[in-house]
């Protein structure tokens, strides 16, 4: 039988870890193989960085020069629209006067067919205008975006 107090005597110890290898980088030999790899990777990094840089800022400066002169296409477009409305308006007025003017039916109908006549003339000249100025606006506008994608699949 194993007596008690011999197990009183003898403590026990924990068991503790061996302590890890100390790592200094600058005493740890590298192959210089490693080293002249990710030195080179480094260097491709910062070429790639630099590149999707510059391609960033190309991209948006072409991107803020569609975006003027689609500004300054729509503002023409505009004023265009705002003309010929006010055109119409004027001519619609001009109708009232003279159909208020009219002393017989047969003049009110001689001056609404020449209104009719008139008006349709004018619509189509008007929508040929602005349908015209909408193509140059749109041209104008995608223009700068046009160059950019055809410098682009240039160069590579």
């Amino acid at each position: 039988m194993i007596d008690p107090n011999i197990l009183k005597e003898t403590p026990r110890k924990a068991a503790r870890p061996a302590p890890a290898p100390a790592f200094d980088p600058g005493t740890t030999a590298m192959p210089e193989m490693i080293r002249a790899m990710a030195e080179q990777g480094v260097e491709q990094a910062k070429d790639t960085y630099a590149r999707l840089k510059s391609a960033a800022e190309e991209t948006t400066d072409l991107v803020e020069d569609a975006y003027l002169n689609a500004n300054k296409g729509a503002t023409e477009f505009n004023l265009k629209a705002i003309e010929a409305l006010r055109a119409n308006v004027n001519t619609g007025f001009d109708y009232a006067r003279g159909m208020l003017a009219t002393k017989s039916l047969s003049e009110a109908v001689e001056l609404s067919a020449s209104h009719v006549r008139q008006q349709f003339d004018t619509l189509t000249a008007q929508t040929k205008e602005l349908s015209s100025l909408a193509q140059k606006v749109a041209k104008e506008a995608a223009g700068p975006i046009t160059a950019g994608v055809a410098k682009t699949f240039k160069t590579q």
